[in-house]
């Protein structure tokens, strides 16, 4: 099972001490917290895309092809990629290149983002969000898998003779989860491909997303591809830890009371307790994340939120520390205990080339 971290890149106010981070600052505080989620041991790290203020992460894959170049080892990764307002030539070719620089450390997460404003700006229609993204990955799909492809559809010019370049690297294309907050029809796509399905899990009762990865799981199971249980799942969470609870709480409290995503709403307890936000101690931060479990099935991937709301840098790699030490080792030894032989583990570059090959039997 693979444990990383996610960052949806957020320029917000300290409300502690009332400063706010350059966009220059918060880049690199989001390269400083991958570097150090691969120091603790942690396997994923994962930026989203927005084009809008305060968030600065508008161009994924250059800042993931520069953490690239200062790792080694951690799957580098989207917690959004807007499949309906890029083109889908432009994302094949960004991310097979980032494949070939990070040495197959790479796959993307496909959605439909939260903004918008981002549909005209970027020539599109609101209205036709859920259309533009089966056309456009059946396109990217395509793209990655054939050499040369003859395309027309609605909402881009057609494709003749067309190869994309540079070819996946190994000529495996980066594995494909697709997230979704509310739409039933993404995890039908979702399981239609064959691809991983990611419940962002943050901000609605567990219960909400519990039915769209059901969903997900017997779609999965009708289109062929395994067993319900074998269909590849990943889960968002948001933490915040310290040694123990009081502190945690008295801590976080003023980022979540001025959060711009949730603060000013129900207070931090009602929020904890009926979502799957997570504030207190090491154990009570691993006893949560346990009961995700319960509710979803054995799953591949879990990603937590920790550097949001205007944390100053130094807190969140405190956060890490705890994670790399105390919570992950202990969750990976207890969900990897539980999950049965017959379910896969995460899909690596590595793995699917294996498949590939033939030196493993695939899914």
């Amino acid at each position: 099972m693979q444990f990383g971290i996610f960052t949806v890149g957020d320029v917000t106010t300290d409300p502690t001490t009332g400063r706010t981070p350059t966009e220059g600052e918060r880049i690199k505080a989001m390269v400083a917290i991958a570097k150090k989620a691969e120091e603790v041991g942690l396997d994923v790290f994962a930026t989203g895309e927005h084009h809008n203020p305060p968030f600065v992460p508008s161009s994924p894959t250059t800042m993931l092809g520069y953490i690239a170049a200062a790792t080694e080892r951690i799957v580098l990764s989207t917690s959004t990629t807007l499949i309906t307002t890029n083109d889908p030539v432009k994302i094949a070719e960004d991310f097979a290149m980032l494949q070939h620089l990070a040495d197959g450390r790479v796959d993307l997460m496909l959605g439909r983002g939260n903004t918008g404003p981002v549909y005209p700006w970027f020539g599109q229609d609101i209205r036709q969000g859920i259309p533009l993204a089966i056309e456009n990955y059946g396109l990217l799909h395509r793209l990655w898998r054939e050499d040369v492809v003859d395309w027309s559809g609605k909402f881009r010019t057609p494709l003749q003779s067309f190869t994309s370049t540079p070819r996946p690297l190994d000529d495996v294309p980066p594995f494909v989860w697709h997230g979704s907050i509310r739409s039933p029809e993404i995890a039908e796509q979702a399981a239609y491909y064959g691809d991983g399905f990611f419940a962002n899990h943050i901000f609605w009762p567990k219960e909400h997303f519990q039915r769209l990865v059901e969903l997900y799981r017997r779609r999965y199971e009708h289109y062929g591809h395994g067993s319900a249980d074998q269909a590849i799942v990943g889960l968002g969470g948001q933490v915040f830890l310290s040694k123990n609870s009081q502190d945690a709480v008295r801590k976080f409290r003023p980022y979540f009371d001025n959060a711009p995503v949730y603060g000013h709403g129900p207070s931090l307890e009602e929020f904890t307790e009926q979502t799957p936000l997570s504030v207190g101690s090491p154990q009570e931060v691993i006893d949560k994340t346990l009961t995700f479990r319960e509710t979803f099935g054995d799953y591949q991937r879990q990603l937590f939120l920790v550097d949001h709301a205007g944390l100053p840098l130094s807190t969140v790699l405190e956060q890490l520390d705890l994670l790399g030490e105390e919570v992950v080792p202990v969750l990976r030894r207890e969900l990897d205990a539980l999950r049965p032989a017959h379910v896969p583990d995460a899909p690596t570059h590595a793995g699917l080339v294996a498949v590939r090959a033939g030196e493993q039997v695939a899914r």
